[in-house]
Formats: C-alpha cells, sequence, structure tokens
C-alpha cells in the first residue's frame, strides 16, 4: 500500500472512530516526517486528529510516542496526547501514532513580525521550557534514546560527552557530501578539531530535543504563547548546555542580524531558563556555545537540498549565501588563537 489516501483509510479502518467522511492533507513547515492532518465527519460532527507515519529506515519510531507520556507526566512542557500507537499495525501500512490536532500557528511563520516585548515573551517561555526538561529529566549516560522492553534506555552509551559530540558532529559533517555546501567538510572538521577541547566530558546527561525549532512549535492562535512542542524524534542524553546553545542559534543569531535585539533576546532567553535551573553563562559555557552552534549549523546544512529543493532558484541563492555566511562566521570565531 504506498498512496497516502490509501493508508490514511487503512489506519482509520483500524484505530479510528466510526466515520462517514474524512479529509486529510500533509502538516506543513520544513518537516522530516510523514504526517497529516486529518478530519473525519459522523453525525454532523467534525473531528481532528494528527497521523504520523514511521520513515522506511527508523528502528527508534516508538521512541517518540513514549516520550510524549514520558515527558507529559513528569513537566509541564506542552504535548499533543497521544490517542493510539501501532507499532506493528494488523494493516499493510507502516508503524504509526495518532495524536489530539492543538490548533495553532506554526511559529516560524509568525517570529520576525511580532513585537519585540512579544519575541521577548516567547524566549523567556521557551528557556522556562527548556529550563524544565533539563532540571526534571537525567540519564545514566550519553547517546540517542530507545526502548528495550517498553523501558526509556539510552542507546549505545558513552560516559563521555566530549566523545559522543565529536561523533554526533563527524556524522552531521559526513552528511555535507554530494550537497550544495561538499566544499564546506575540509574547514568544518578542521574547526571542529581545533575547538573539540572546550566541550566538557563528564556531566549529568539531561534531556535534549536535539530538533527545538521556531518550525516544531505552535503558537496559541490569539497571542504569543507557545501550545504544543512536537517532533520527539531526535531525542538525546546529552550536555543540556548544547541544547540551551542550539535555541540561541536558531531562534536569535540566525534570525535576526541586530546585535542589540540579539542580546535583548538572549537575556530573556536566559532569564526563563534560569527560573527552573541554576545557570550562568560563564566562560565555559561561552566557550563551548560556538562549536555547539556550528554542529547545528551543519547539521541544518544537510538537509538543505531537501528543505529548499521547491524553492524558487533566487530563494535558493539567497537561503544558500546565508548559510554560508553564518557558516564563515562560526568558523572564523572557532580558529584556534593565534
Amino acid at each position: 500500500m504506498s498512496g497516502a489516501a490509501e493508508i490514511i483509510e487503512a489506519i482509520l479502518g483500524e484505530s479510528g472512530p466510526d466515520y462517514e467522511s474524512y479529509s486529510f492533507e500533509e502538516t506543513p513547515g520544513d518537516t522530516r516526517s510523514d504526517s497529516h492532518f486529518v478530519t473525519v465527519e459522523y453525525q454532523g460532527e467534525s473531528y481532528e486528529v494528527v497521523v504520523k507515519l514511521a520513515p522506511e529506515v527508523d528502528s527508534t519510531f516508538a521512541v517518540e510516542p513514549f516520550l510524549h507520556e514520558y515527558v507529559a507526566e513528569r513537566t509541564d512542557v506542552p504535548l499533543p496526547g497521544i490517542l493510539v500507537f501501532k507499532e506493528e499495525p494488523e494493516q499493510d501500512v507502516p508503524p504509526y501514532f495518532i495524536t489530539e490536532r492543538i490548533h495553532g500557528d506554526n511559529l516560524d511563520e509568525h517570529f520576525e513580525s511580532f513585537s519585540m516585548d512579544e519575541r521577548g515573551a516567547i524566549m523567556f517561555e521557551i528557556g522556562e521550557i527548556l529550563g524544565d526538561m533539563h532540571s526534571t529529566i537525567a540519564f545514566e549516560g550519553y547517546g540517542r534514546l530507545d526502548l528495550d522492553d517498553g523501558r526509556l534506555i539510552v542507546r549505545d552509551l558513552s560516559w563521555d560527552w566530549r566523545a559522543y559530540f565529536e561523533e554526533l558532529t563527524q556524522g552531521h559533517i559526513d552528511q555535507l557530501a554530494e550537497t550544495t555546501f561538499e566544499d564546506l567538510q575540509p574547514t568544518a572538521r578542521e574547526r571542529l578539531a581545533d575547538r573539540l577541547s572546550v566541550v566538557p566530558k563528564q556531566g549529568t546527561p539531561r534531556l535534549v530535543h536535539d530538533d527545538f525549532r521556531p518550525g516544531n512549535l505552535l503558537i496559541e492562535p490569539d497571542g504569543p504563547e507557545i501550545s504544543a512542542v512536537l517532533d520527539w524524534e531526535k531525542t538525546l542524553a546529552g550536555d543540556p548546555l548544547y541544547n540551551l546553545a542550539q535555541i540561541e542559534l536558531l531562534f536569535i543569531d540566525s534570525v535576526f542580524r541586530d546585535p542589540d535585539e540579539r542580546e535583548q533576546l538572549r537575556e530573556r532567553l536566559y532569564e526563563g531558563y534560569g527560573t527552573e535551573t541554576d545557570f550562568d553563562a560563564d566562560e565555559s559555557y561561552q566557550a563551548c556555545k560556538p562549536l555547539y552552534q556550528f554542529s547545528t549549523l551543519v547539521w541544518r546544512m544537510a538537509g538543505f537540498d531537501s528543505i529548499y529543493g521547491d524553492a524558487s532558484p533566487l530563494a535558493r541563492t539567497r537561503a544558500e549565501a546565508y548559510y554560508r555566511e553564518q557558516f564563515t562566521n562560526l568558523a572564523r570565531t572557532l580558529e584556534p588563537d593565534r
């Protein structure tokens, strides 16, 4: 079974409510998952859910629905409730889960149009959410999360964060091969080697949402308040400050050019984070932040061709130029002291 309509119909037949008719559409935005908004009609009422399908190759798909419930039970992070999860469906369809649909606007579509006060409020709330995750959930070692007999574990566990981070980042650099940015691979490897020593080896591994970006946040339609954090398939046990540095890049440094705006938003992020954690943006954090951001940027660049494959030549050219500018700036920051 290959067509989306056939798959959705089979899933509704297996796990859905009674219905007279249904409609569906792909979820919008820069997403690496196969998910759909589904509306079913029954006796004059409409019901809306989200159906997410497992990719063809993903041995950890079951982690995401597990994490929805695991995180919701332990934190105040807003997540959609899981309605159904089928790891081995009876129908000829991929593994899937169904969540409630939380109505809201994608933050990626509105963030730059908000007033400075509204942006600051969002960054404060993001800091609170991140701090809640990092102060509440800890693990015994570093690595990707997986399930073993229904229990959350760290896959290929490492006791050394620096070694794990190096492997993670080398993987991102490898993925630049045969992309628009293949020519940057040698520089990326050099800068990683130059500054790897600033990354701590030990610490308390915390829950890291490794795809925490504007496109994975929903905000309330009537105000800039976060209503849901989505897409938990890229989740690991890692250094919590790696996650914080990622957010500085994806919400602030890669979005706004004005230095004063950046610093105001950064202050609000730190304030929110500090309400839940004992955080100080000290020298050790400032030393490893550029490398953490560099790793995140390279990961985003590796997906450039799929994200901008349908974009106009002008939009693609502009986006490529901006990525290269960010890469150059961070690479320069990471050059060894002379």
